[in-house]
């Protein structure tokens, strides 16, 4: 999972440079949708959308999907592929945050010194670049931080849905959900170029990659891994994520590996780790996120 997502990055960077953003995650989820019902269907045999849950798989659908989505692929235009990876990787301590944001969590020392670390490192991060216009990186930085934001809430209350359903499920929904909210903006972006048929085509093999191995497949696993490990130790391994990024946009993209990254990535993974040494969701909040 971790490797995929890594790719994802990088090819994701790569297409966008000629597919719309929105658009391109439009296809790209499309596929996914399709790929994940049809397995749901061989799978489970029930499509049927559970009607106790259906308003929390919906909401966490456009949320983790749709709006995620639009914020992360627009951001992706305006910085590196390693720079994207490296803000996403502070997933953990917003869910950290969004526990104390929603009074079921308190920072502990511990807590708020990791909190205070890892978003040092997306200081140095977010000031790594200064060959580019100030303005769009640091807007592409800060849309990134909202995307990750997006997926922190998302990974947090998918949490308790789990304990009622299925991860293939549960994602199938939240796939289907993001992508109605991403269709009509995508529609909307592919209507304004002169040839959107040859552009499409042209990138089919990242669609195919983004929307199979990266959108579908992995999120199945990551609800597995939520189901057996909670949301915390899972969005654990989110900091392995940046550093095979940066290393595979080097290689493929010819991105440079700035000193200033590459402290910044250590910074920030020693916050998630230090963060981690109380659980990120604490049992409070498990419990409320199983009571629905």
């Amino acid at each position: 999972m971790v490797a995929l997502w890594a790719g994802n990055f990088v090819i994701s960077k790569a297409a966008i440079s000629s597919v719309p953003p929105i658009a391109y995650s439009a296809l790209r989820f499309g596929l996914a949708s399709v790929v994940l019902v049809a397995v749901l269907r061989w799978r489970e045999g029930d499509l049927g959308l559970p009607r106790r849950d259906a308003i929390e798989m919906i909401a966490l659908g456009c949320l983790g999907f749709g709006l995620y989505q639009i914020l992360w692929t627009t951001a992706l235009g305006m910085i590196s592929a390693g720079d994207s990876a490296l803000l996403i990787a502070a997933t953990p301590v917003i869910t950290a945050m969004l526990a104390v944001a929603i009074g079921a969590d308190r920072f502990t020392p511990v807590k708020l010194g990791g909190a205070l670390v890892a978003f040092a490192g997306v200081g140095l991060v977010v000031g790594a670049d200064s060959s580019v216009d100030l303005g769009r990186s640091l807007a592409g930085d800060l849309i990134t931080l909202a995307a990750a934001a997006c997926w922190a809430t998302y990974m947090s209350f998918g949490a308790g849905v789990l304990r009622r359903h299925s991860p293939l499920k549960t994602t199938t929904w939240a796939v289907v959900a993001g992508t109605i909210v991403l269709v009509p903006l995508g529609v909307g972006q592919l209507s304004t170029l002169a040839d959107p048929l040859a552009i499409v085509w042209a990138a089919v093999p990242a669609i195919l990659y983004s929307g199979v191995l990266a959108a579908g497949l992995p999120n199945v696993a990551v609800f597995h891994a939520v189901k057996l490990l909670g949301p915390s130790r899972v969005t654990a391994f989110q900091f392995l994520v940046p550093a095979l990024t940066v290393v595979l946009a080097a290689a493929f993209l010819a991105e440079p590996i700035r000193l200033a990254q590459i402290v910044g990535g250590v910074v920030i993974v020693a916050g998630v780790l230090l963060t981690r040494r109380e659980s990120l969701v604490p049992p409070a909040l498990r419990r409320a996120f199983a009571d629905g």
